[in-house]
Protein backbone atom coordinates (compact mmCIF):
# COMPACT_ATOMS: atom_id res chain seq x y z
CA UNK A 1 0.00 0.00 0.00
CA UNK A 2 1.10 3.79 -1.02
CA UNK A 3 2.59 5.86 1.93
CA UNK A 4 0.75 8.44 3.04
CA UNK A 5 2.61 11.81 2.29
CA UNK A 6 2.78 12.93 5.81
CA UNK A 7 3.31 9.55 7.62
CA UNK A 8 7.28 9.34 7.63
CA UNK A 9 7.55 13.04 8.42
CA UNK A 10 5.41 13.75 11.69
CA UNK A 11 7.39 15.04 14.56
CA UNK A 12 5.94 15.11 18.30
CA UNK A 13 5.96 18.65 19.41
CA UNK A 14 9.03 20.80 20.25
CA UNK A 15 7.77 21.35 23.94
CA UNK A 16 7.88 17.21 24.37
CA UNK A 17 10.68 16.48 22.68
CA UNK A 18 12.33 18.92 24.75
CA UNK A 19 10.68 17.88 27.78
CA UNK A 20 12.96 17.74 30.78
CA UNK A 21 14.53 14.23 31.59
CA UNK A 22 15.84 14.50 35.02
CA UNK A 23 15.27 17.08 37.29
CA UNK A 24 18.43 19.10 37.19
CA UNK A 25 17.20 19.79 33.18
CA UNK A 26 13.88 21.27 34.64
CA UNK A 27 14.18 25.58 34.32
CA UNK A 28 13.42 28.51 36.23
CA UNK A 29 12.52 25.89 39.98
CA UNK A 30 15.80 25.76 41.50
CA UNK A 31 13.96 26.90 44.79
CA UNK A 32 12.33 23.52 44.65
CA UNK A 33 13.60 21.12 42.88
CA UNK A 34 17.10 22.01 43.84
CA UNK A 35 19.62 20.16 46.04
CA UNK A 36 18.64 21.91 48.97
CA UNK A 37 15.01 22.69 48.08
CA UNK A 38 11.96 20.91 49.41
CA UNK A 39 11.51 17.97 47.18
CA UNK A 40 15.55 17.53 46.32
CA UNK A 41 15.72 16.90 49.92
CA UNK A 42 12.32 14.96 49.98
CA UNK A 43 13.83 12.49 47.09
CA UNK A 44 17.30 12.74 48.95
CA UNK A 45 15.69 11.18 52.03
CA UNK A 46 13.79 8.42 49.96
CA UNK A 47 10.15 9.51 51.69
CA UNK A 48 7.69 11.30 49.46
CA UNK A 49 4.90 12.66 50.49
CA UNK A 50 1.94 14.41 48.95
CA UNK A 51 1.92 18.17 47.57
CA UNK A 52 0.45 20.46 45.69
CA UNK A 53 2.53 22.24 42.80
CA UNK A 54 0.98 26.09 42.53
CA UNK A 55 2.33 28.04 39.79
CA UNK A 56 1.16 29.17 35.98
CA UNK A 57 0.62 27.43 33.03
CA UNK A 58 3.69 26.78 31.31
CA UNK A 59 6.37 26.18 34.60
CA UNK A 60 6.15 22.43 34.97
CA UNK A 61 4.48 21.26 37.13
CA UNK A 62 3.05 18.24 34.95
CA UNK A 63 7.01 17.70 34.27
CA UNK A 64 8.10 17.70 37.57
CA UNK A 65 5.42 15.33 38.72
CA UNK A 66 6.51 13.02 36.13
CA UNK A 67 10.44 12.95 37.36
CA UNK A 68 9.21 12.50 41.01
CA UNK A 69 7.41 9.39 39.61
CA UNK A 70 11.06 7.74 37.97
CA UNK A 71 13.14 9.06 40.84
CA UNK A 72 11.07 7.03 43.45
CA UNK A 73 10.23 3.92 40.83
CA UNK A 74 6.29 5.16 41.53
CA UNK A 75 3.69 4.20 39.02
CA UNK A 76 2.59 6.82 37.43
CA UNK A 77 -0.92 7.79 37.03
CA UNK A 78 -2.32 11.15 35.67
CA UNK A 79 -6.14 12.28 35.13
CA UNK A 80 -7.61 15.90 34.84
CA UNK A 81 -10.17 17.18 36.97
CA UNK A 82 -11.47 18.86 34.07
CA UNK A 83 -12.46 16.00 32.18
CA UNK A 84 -12.56 13.35 35.65
CA UNK A 85 -15.30 12.46 37.36
CA UNK A 86 -16.03 10.34 40.61
CA UNK A 87 -16.03 6.76 38.26
CA UNK A 88 -12.28 8.03 37.08
CA UNK A 89 -11.41 8.65 40.65
CA UNK A 90 -12.93 5.25 41.84
CA UNK A 91 -11.11 2.86 38.81
CA UNK A 92 -7.95 5.09 40.00
CA UNK A 93 -7.80 3.98 43.26
CA UNK A 94 -8.90 0.36 42.68
CA UNK A 95 -6.20 0.07 40.24
CA UNK A 96 -3.75 1.27 42.85
CA UNK A 97 -4.73 -0.84 45.89
CA UNK A 98 -3.99 -3.79 43.26
CA UNK A 99 -1.12 -2.56 42.33
CA UNK A 100 0.16 -2.18 45.72
CA UNK A 101 -0.90 -5.46 46.70
CA UNK A 102 -0.18 -7.68 43.70
CA UNK A 103 3.24 -5.75 42.75
CA UNK A 104 4.20 -3.90 45.80
CA UNK A 105 4.15 -0.81 43.90
CA UNK A 106 2.95 2.00 44.79
CA UNK A 107 1.18 4.95 42.60
CA UNK A 108 1.95 8.84 42.32
CA UNK A 109 -1.47 10.30 41.16
CA UNK A 110 -1.02 13.23 39.09
CA UNK A 111 -4.33 15.50 39.20
CA UNK A 112 -3.47 18.20 37.04
CA UNK A 113 -6.59 21.37 37.47
CA UNK A 114 -7.18 19.49 40.92
CA UNK A 115 -8.88 22.82 42.03
CA UNK A 116 -11.71 22.23 39.40
CA UNK A 117 -12.58 19.07 41.79
CA UNK A 118 -15.76 20.08 44.35
CA UNK A 119 -15.30 20.24 47.84
CA UNK A 120 -17.09 16.18 47.84
CA UNK A 121 -14.56 15.33 45.31
CA UNK A 122 -11.69 16.75 47.21
CA UNK A 123 -12.62 14.82 50.38
CA UNK A 124 -12.96 11.54 48.04
CA UNK A 125 -8.80 11.77 48.09
CA UNK A 126 -8.60 12.10 51.97
CA UNK A 127 -8.71 7.88 53.15
CA UNK A 128 -6.68 7.07 50.30
CA UNK A 129 -3.72 9.33 50.39
CA UNK A 130 -3.88 9.01 54.26
CA UNK A 131 -3.55 4.98 53.98
CA UNK A 132 -0.60 5.29 51.22
CA UNK A 133 -2.82 3.72 48.57
CA UNK A 134 -1.79 6.68 46.34
CA UNK A 135 1.13 9.68 46.76
CA UNK A 136 -1.06 12.45 45.60
CA UNK A 137 0.35 15.35 43.65
CA UNK A 138 -2.32 18.18 42.39
CA UNK A 139 -1.17 21.13 40.12
CA UNK A 140 -3.24 24.26 40.22
CA UNK A 141 -3.02 27.73 38.98
CA UNK A 142 -4.73 29.07 41.26
CA UNK A 143 -4.70 29.60 45.03
CA UNK A 144 -4.25 26.31 47.08
CA UNK A 145 -5.81 28.43 50.52
CA UNK A 146 -8.72 29.20 48.56
CA UNK A 147 -9.90 26.25 46.25
CA UNK A 148 -8.66 23.40 47.71
CA UNK A 149 -10.21 22.08 51.21
CA UNK A 150 -8.52 22.78 54.42
CA UNK A 151 -8.60 18.83 55.24
CA UNK A 152 -7.04 17.96 51.87
CA UNK A 153 -4.40 20.99 52.59
CA UNK A 154 -3.61 19.80 55.87
CA UNK A 155 -2.02 16.32 54.28
CA UNK A 156 -0.25 18.43 51.80
CA UNK A 157 2.49 20.37 51.45
CA UNK A 158 2.45 23.38 49.05
CA UNK A 159 5.19 24.29 46.40
CA UNK A 160 4.98 27.66 44.45
CA UNK A 161 6.33 27.63 41.28
CA UNK A 162 7.77 30.57 39.71
CA UNK A 163 6.17 32.27 36.01
CA UNK A 164 9.63 31.61 33.77
CA UNK A 165 12.13 34.79 33.60
CA UNK A 166 13.52 35.83 30.16
CA UNK A 167 16.72 34.06 31.15
CA UNK A 168 15.18 31.09 31.48
CA UNK A 169 13.56 31.56 28.10
CA UNK A 170 16.42 31.95 26.49
CA UNK A 171 18.16 28.48 27.80
CA UNK A 172 14.92 26.81 26.41
CA UNK A 173 15.23 28.56 23.30
CA UNK A 174 18.59 27.60 22.88
CA UNK A 175 17.62 23.78 23.53
CA UNK A 176 14.99 24.48 21.05
CA UNK A 177 17.90 25.61 18.43
CA UNK A 178 20.15 22.39 18.94
CA UNK A 179 17.14 20.12 18.71
CA UNK A 180 16.04 21.64 15.48
CA UNK A 181 19.73 22.19 14.44
CA UNK A 182 19.99 25.69 13.27
CA UNK A 183 19.34 29.06 14.69
CA UNK A 184 15.43 30.52 15.42
CA UNK A 185 14.99 32.82 12.32
CA UNK A 186 14.44 36.01 14.58
CA UNK A 187 16.49 39.26 15.16
CA UNK A 188 17.54 40.08 18.77
CA UNK A 189 14.09 42.66 18.98
CA UNK A 190 11.98 39.80 17.68
CA UNK A 191 13.81 37.47 20.04
CA UNK A 192 13.24 39.43 23.15
CA UNK A 193 9.78 40.37 22.62
CA UNK A 194 8.56 36.62 22.46
CA UNK A 195 10.11 35.90 25.34
CA UNK A 196 7.86 39.42 26.70
CA UNK A 197 4.62 37.86 25.15
CA UNK A 198 5.02 34.72 26.56
CA UNK A 199 3.96 35.93 29.50
CA UNK A 200 6.32 33.43 32.04
CA UNK A 201 4.70 30.13 29.98
CA UNK A 202 7.72 28.06 28.33
CA UNK A 203 5.39 25.86 26.82
CA UNK A 204 3.92 28.66 25.20
CA UNK A 205 7.04 30.05 23.58
CA UNK A 206 8.27 26.62 22.24
CA UNK A 207 5.20 26.22 20.79
CA UNK A 208 5.96 30.16 19.14
CA UNK A 209 9.44 29.13 18.18
CA UNK A 210 8.02 25.93 16.45
CA UNK A 211 5.25 28.22 14.09
CA UNK A 212 8.16 30.16 13.77
CA UNK A 213 10.27 27.79 11.91
CA UNK A 214 7.24 26.18 10.51
CA UNK A 215 6.90 30.30 8.47
CA UNK A 216 9.85 30.88 7.64
CA UNK A 217 11.32 30.49 3.86
CA UNK A 218 15.40 29.47 3.98
CA UNK A 219 17.53 32.78 5.04
CA UNK A 220 14.47 34.44 5.61
CA UNK A 221 15.05 36.54 9.24
CA UNK A 222 11.77 38.02 11.11
CA UNK A 223 11.81 41.44 12.82
CA UNK A 224 9.32 42.14 15.38
CA UNK A 225 6.59 43.40 13.46
CA UNK A 226 6.48 40.05 11.45
CA UNK A 227 6.24 38.18 14.59
CA UNK A 228 3.52 40.26 15.39
CA UNK A 229 1.64 40.12 12.02
CA UNK A 230 2.40 35.76 12.53
CA UNK A 231 1.14 35.24 16.07
CA UNK A 232 -1.37 38.64 16.57
CA UNK A 233 -1.33 38.99 20.08
CA UNK A 234 -1.11 36.46 23.15
CA UNK A 235 -4.04 37.19 25.64
CA UNK A 236 -3.02 37.46 28.99
CA UNK A 237 -3.40 34.91 31.29
CA UNK A 238 -6.06 36.14 33.88
CA UNK A 239 -9.22 34.74 35.02
CA UNK A 240 -12.03 37.40 35.93
CA UNK A 241 -13.82 34.78 38.81
CA UNK A 242 -10.08 33.80 40.44
CA UNK A 243 -7.08 34.00 41.45
CA UNK A 244 -5.62 36.20 38.18
CA UNK A 245 -8.49 39.07 38.98
CA UNK A 246 -8.17 39.29 42.77
CA UNK A 247 -4.21 39.44 42.41
CA UNK A 248 -4.76 42.57 40.13
CA UNK A 249 -7.56 44.28 41.96
CA UNK A 250 -5.22 44.18 44.82
CA UNK A 251 -2.13 45.27 43.26
CA UNK A 252 -4.47 48.27 41.99
CA UNK A 253 -5.30 49.48 45.30
CA UNK A 254 -1.99 49.04 46.61
CA UNK A 255 -0.38 51.25 43.68
CA UNK A 256 -3.19 53.76 44.38
CA UNK A 257 -2.49 53.42 47.98
CA UNK A 258 0.86 54.62 47.56
CA UNK A 259 0.39 57.27 45.49
CA UNK A 260 2.36 55.92 42.59
CA UNK A 261 0.16 56.87 39.61
CA UNK A 262 1.83 55.26 36.68
CA UNK A 263 1.71 51.63 38.60
CA UNK A 264 -1.81 51.85 39.17
CA UNK A 265 -2.46 53.03 35.42
CA UNK A 266 -0.82 49.88 34.45
CA UNK A 267 -2.46 47.43 36.70
CA UNK A 268 -5.90 48.99 35.68
CA UNK A 269 -4.61 48.93 31.66
CA UNK A 270 -3.88 45.47 32.59
CA UNK A 271 -7.43 44.45 33.85
CA UNK A 272 -9.04 46.01 31.07
CA UNK A 273 -6.54 44.54 28.40
CA UNK A 274 -7.38 41.26 29.55
CA UNK A 275 -11.34 41.75 29.79
CA UNK A 276 -12.47 42.86 32.91
CA UNK A 277 -15.73 44.70 33.27
CA UNK A 278 -14.36 48.61 33.61
CA UNK A 279 -17.92 48.44 36.02
CA UNK A 280 -16.28 46.68 38.14
CA UNK A 281 -12.92 48.64 38.45
CA UNK A 282 -15.40 51.52 38.93
CA UNK A 283 -17.14 50.35 41.79
CA UNK A 284 -13.51 49.25 43.39
CA UNK A 285 -12.17 52.81 42.91
CA UNK A 286 -15.46 54.65 44.09
CA UNK A 287 -14.96 52.69 47.27
CA UNK A 288 -11.31 54.01 47.30
CA UNK A 289 -12.41 56.92 47.33
CA UNK A 290 -14.30 56.87 50.50
CA UNK A 291 -12.46 54.45 52.14
CA UNK A 292 -8.70 55.82 51.31
CA UNK A 293 -8.87 59.65 49.94
CA UNK A 294 -12.31 60.38 52.20
CA UNK A 295 -11.83 63.91 53.03
CA UNK A 296 -8.04 64.65 52.59
CA UNK A 297 -10.11 65.51 49.09
CA UNK A 298 -13.81 65.63 49.26
CA UNK A 299 -13.97 65.97 45.47
CA UNK A 300 -12.82 62.81 44.98
CA UNK A 301 -15.87 60.81 45.77
CA UNK A 302 -17.93 63.55 43.44
CA UNK A 303 -15.02 62.46 40.93
CA UNK A 304 -15.67 58.69 40.79
CA UNK A 305 -19.45 59.32 40.36
CA UNK A 306 -18.98 61.02 37.31
CA UNK A 307 -16.59 58.98 35.98
CA UNK A 308 -18.96 55.63 36.72
CA UNK A 309 -21.82 58.16 35.02
CA UNK A 310 -19.66 59.29 32.16
CA UNK A 311 -18.46 55.36 31.48
CA UNK A 312 -22.63 54.77 31.26
CA UNK A 313 -23.00 57.16 28.78
CA UNK A 314 -20.44 56.28 26.86
CA UNK A 315 -19.51 52.46 26.99
CA UNK A 316 -16.69 51.07 25.87
CA UNK A 317 -14.00 51.68 24.04
CA UNK A 318 -14.39 55.79 24.67
CA UNK A 319 -15.88 55.09 28.61
CA UNK A 320 -12.54 53.53 29.55
CA UNK A 321 -10.63 56.95 29.45
CA UNK A 322 -12.83 57.77 32.13
CA UNK A 323 -11.78 54.88 34.03
CA UNK A 324 -8.14 55.77 33.93
CA UNK A 325 -8.88 59.66 34.63
CA UNK A 326 -10.37 58.34 37.87
CA UNK A 327 -7.27 56.35 38.65
CA UNK A 328 -5.18 59.25 38.18
CA UNK A 329 -6.79 61.46 39.93
CA UNK A 330 -7.63 58.83 42.90
CA UNK A 331 -3.43 57.84 42.84
CA UNK A 332 -2.66 62.02 43.02
CA UNK A 333 -5.18 62.69 45.91
CA UNK A 334 -3.76 63.42 49.34
CA UNK A 335 -4.83 60.18 51.21
CA UNK A 336 -6.56 59.64 54.66
CA UNK A 337 -7.91 56.70 56.51
CA UNK A 338 -8.99 58.90 59.05
CA UNK A 339 -12.99 58.28 58.61
CA UNK A 340 -12.61 54.37 57.79
CA UNK A 341 -10.93 54.43 61.33
CA UNK A 342 -13.60 56.32 62.71
CA UNK A 343 -16.25 54.33 61.67
CA UNK A 344 -14.78 51.12 63.35
CA UNK A 345 -13.72 52.61 66.60
CA UNK A 346 -17.68 53.89 66.50
CA UNK A 347 -18.80 50.49 65.65
CA UNK A 348 -17.03 49.13 68.36
CA UNK A 349 -18.14 51.63 71.11
CA UNK A 350 -21.41 51.12 70.26
CA UNK A 351 -21.66 47.40 70.39
CA UNK A 352 -19.90 48.09 73.97
CA UNK A 353 -22.36 50.64 75.26
CA UNK A 354 -25.58 50.17 72.85
CA UNK A 355 -28.11 50.74 75.94
CA UNK A 356 -26.94 53.62 77.36
CA UNK A 357 -28.89 56.39 76.63
CA UNK A 358 -28.61 59.90 75.39
CA UNK A 359 -27.90 62.54 78.27
CA UNK A 360 -31.48 64.43 79.05
CA UNK A 361 -30.68 67.68 78.29
CA UNK A 362 -30.23 66.96 74.35
CA UNK A 363 -33.83 64.65 74.12
CA UNK A 364 -36.53 66.75 73.55
CA UNK A 365 -40.20 67.23 75.80
CA UNK A 366 -42.82 67.37 74.06
CA UNK A 367 -44.69 66.09 77.02
CA UNK A 368 -45.22 67.56 80.65
CA UNK A 369 -43.93 64.50 82.29
CA UNK A 370 -40.67 64.37 79.97
CA UNK A 371 -40.68 67.67 81.21
CA UNK A 372 -40.50 66.38 84.71
CA UNK A 373 -38.08 64.48 83.90
CA UNK A 374 -35.98 66.30 83.15
CA UNK A 375 -35.67 66.06 79.51
CA UNK A 376 -34.24 68.94 77.09
CA UNK A 377 -33.62 71.16 80.59
CA UNK A 378 -30.26 73.32 80.28
CA UNK A 379 -30.11 72.27 76.84
CA UNK A 380 -28.14 75.44 74.64
CA UNK A 381 -28.65 76.24 71.99
CA UNK A 382 -25.38 76.93 69.98
CA UNK A 383 -26.46 79.07 67.25
CA UNK A 384 -27.94 81.58 69.95
CA UNK A 385 -24.35 82.13 71.33
CA UNK A 386 -21.56 84.68 69.88
CA UNK A 387 -19.03 81.84 69.06
CA UNK A 388 -21.42 79.59 67.58
CA UNK A 389 -20.09 76.18 70.58
CA UNK A 390 -21.59 75.60 73.33
CA UNK A 391 -18.90 72.73 74.37
CA UNK A 392 -21.98 70.88 75.98
CA UNK A 393 -21.50 66.83 76.36
CA UNK A 394 -23.51 64.79 74.22
CA UNK A 395 -22.20 61.45 74.94
CA UNK A 396 -24.22 59.39 77.65
CA UNK A 397 -23.78 60.38 80.93
CA UNK A 398 -21.36 58.25 83.02
CA UNK A 399 -19.44 57.47 79.62
CA UNK A 400 -16.10 59.07 78.74
CA UNK A 401 -15.67 61.42 75.63
CA UNK A 402 -14.17 59.21 72.76
CA UNK A 403 -11.72 60.51 70.44
CA UNK A 404 -12.92 58.17 67.34
CA UNK A 405 -11.96 60.52 64.16
CA UNK A 406 -7.75 61.71 63.97
CA UNK A 407 -7.80 63.51 60.77
CA UNK A 408 -4.47 63.52 59.48
CA UNK A 409 -2.11 66.52 58.21
CA UNK A 410 -2.94 66.42 54.28
CA UNK A 411 -5.03 68.13 51.82
CA UNK A 412 -8.24 69.21 52.93
CA UNK A 413 -8.24 66.90 56.22
CA UNK A 414 -5.38 69.63 57.54
CA UNK A 415 -8.28 72.36 57.70
CA UNK A 416 -10.79 69.49 59.02
CA UNK A 417 -8.00 68.91 61.86
CA UNK A 418 -7.23 73.21 62.38
CA UNK A 419 -11.58 72.99 62.92
CA UNK A 420 -11.29 70.05 65.39
CA UNK A 421 -8.60 71.05 67.50
CA UNK A 422 -10.51 74.99 67.54
CA UNK A 423 -13.22 73.30 68.99
CA UNK A 424 -11.72 70.86 71.19
CA UNK A 425 -9.94 73.73 73.06
CA UNK A 426 -13.36 75.87 72.98
CA UNK A 427 -14.85 72.81 74.50
CA UNK A 428 -12.15 72.59 77.32
CA UNK A 429 -12.07 76.22 78.13
CA UNK A 430 -16.06 76.43 78.28
CA UNK A 431 -15.72 73.38 80.51
CA UNK A 432 -13.24 75.00 82.98
CA UNK A 433 -15.43 78.12 83.02
CA UNK A 434 -18.41 75.83 84.13
CA UNK A 435 -16.47 73.49 86.59
CA UNK A 436 -15.50 77.51 88.15
CA UNK A 437 -19.50 78.24 88.91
Amino acid sequence: MEETLFSSKIKRPLADRLRPTKLEEVVGQNQVVGANAPLGRMLASGKITSFILWGPPGCGKTTIARLIAEYTNLYFEQISAVFSGVADLKRVFQYAKERRSTQGKGTLLFVDEIHRFNKSQQDGFLPYVEDGTVILVGATTENPSFELNSALLSRCQVFVLNRLTPEDFEILLERAEKEEGHKLPIDEEARDFIKEIADGDGRYILNMAESIWSYAQKGEIFNKEQIINIIRSRAPIYDKGRDGHYNLISAVHKSLRGSDVDAALYWVARMLVAGEDPRYILRRLLRFSIEDVSLADPNAVNQAVACCETYEHLGSPEGELAVMQLTAYLATAPKSAGVYKAMHKAFDAARQTGSLMPPKHILNAPTKLMKDLGYHQNYVYDQDLEDGFSGQNYFPDGMSRLKLYSPVDRGFEREIKKRIDYFDNLRREKQTKMKKV
